[in-house]
């Protein structure tokens, strides 16, 4: 572990929202790429798990933890300071780390707004009640976002794409985990 920093153990509902790019400037900042075009989880959490990069040189083993004392929009780019990352030396050991926060800090979804981890694993069914896959993945196409699901048809795995607008979608049930469409199956 890095001087400095807290050996932790990663929560259980943690979700990976960015890493760190680099140091920036002298004082222990340090710019982080968010995997969201709305870093909103990062600004919501003071604390921060940090996992090392699964590629190239790895500055620390396990996972830390890190008490977030800033984080702001700067320059069309994120960037942080933490309580325990004191000087730009500090910072820069960081490099490539994976950021962490645990999903009940993210701030609360508006209504009909759902973030995409959410998303993940719940099972679409159309009105008829016909099963058209689980969710893989989330797609952004710049004017919509696309359900990508897996489902199974002779034997074989294939993927399915539906547009995630509200012409198509009825309802979001997290709870139970399902999305009904208004789909058919061999569309």
């Amino acid at each position: 572990m890095l001087p400095g920093l807290e050996a932790a153990d990663l929560p259980a509902d943690a979700i990976e929202v960015g890493r760190i790019a680099d140091a920036w400037g002298i004082k222990g900042w340090f710019k982080v790429l968010p995997h969201s075009a709305d870093p909103e989880a990062l600004f919501s959490s003071k604390r921060w798990f940090l996992m090392p990069s699964e590629r190239g040189a790895k500055t620390f083993s396990g996972v830390a933890k890190l008490a977030i004392t800033e984080a702001k929009i700067h320059s069309n780019t994120v960037v942080a300071c933490a309580r325990e990352v004191d000087d730009r030396t500090a910072a820069e050991a960081l490099r490539g780390a994976r950021i962490f926060v645990s999903r009940s800090s993210f701030p609360t979804a508006e209504k009909d707004e759902y973030y995409w981890v959410d998303l993940i694993g719940l099972d679409v069914v159309n009105r008829e009640g016909v099963a058209l896959g689980t969710v893989k993945e989330l797609l952004s196409t710049g004017a919509q976002t696309v359900l990508v699901m897996d489902f199974v048809q002779d034997g074989k795995t294939q993927e399915r794409m539906i547009p995630f607008v509200s012409v198509y979608i009825d309802n979001v049930d997290l709870p139970g985990r399902r999305i009904l469409v208004d789909w058919q199956a061999d569309f």
